[in-house]
């Protein structure tokens, strides 16, 4: 049986999933800031506690929001973890819109993870109307 936890990762949990999935390391200082700083977590854990994925809301949480560092670990993959965690994370953010209002909620997916977030209801950029996703790396 799988528990969805909210706001409750911990610096060495999140940690750990990174390096499962390959993602660049954090310095545990990273690690600390990003979580505190987000507007909402949430981690999937099996019967036993053992962790098994997570994501994470950032942004103003009225205009905009992005789910960030959705991950699960190898062995978890394909068994329904990441639709756990990517609901959470959708429902958390319709919860905090304004009624009336229209929030963006945004990602970037790592290459080829596309269909997932696809049937999550994301539509993929560039589109005739919408440019494509950017990122620069600060180093």
């Amino acid at each position: 049986m799988i528990t969805l936890v909210e706001n409750s990762i911990t610096i060495d949990e999140y940690l750990y999933l990174r390096e499962q999935v390959g993602w660049v390391a954090l310095s545990d200082r990273q690690a600390q800031l990003a979580i505190e700083n987000c507007l909402y977590n949430v981690k999937a854990v099996d019967e036993n506690g053992y962790i098994l994925g997570m994501g994470r809301i950032v942004g103003d949480g009225a205009v905009i929001c992005y789910i960030q560092d959705l991950v699960v670990i190898p062995e978890a993959q394909g068994k329904g973890v990441g639709s756990m965690i990517i609901n959470a994370l959708i429902d958390y953010v319709k919860s905090i819109k304004d009624e009336g209002s229209t929030m963006m909620l945004c990602l970037m997916c790592a290459k080829g993870r596309e269909p997932f977030y696809e049937k999550h209801s994301f539509i993929a950029r560039p589109t005739e109307a919408l440019g494509p996703g950017m990122i620069q790396y600060l180093r």
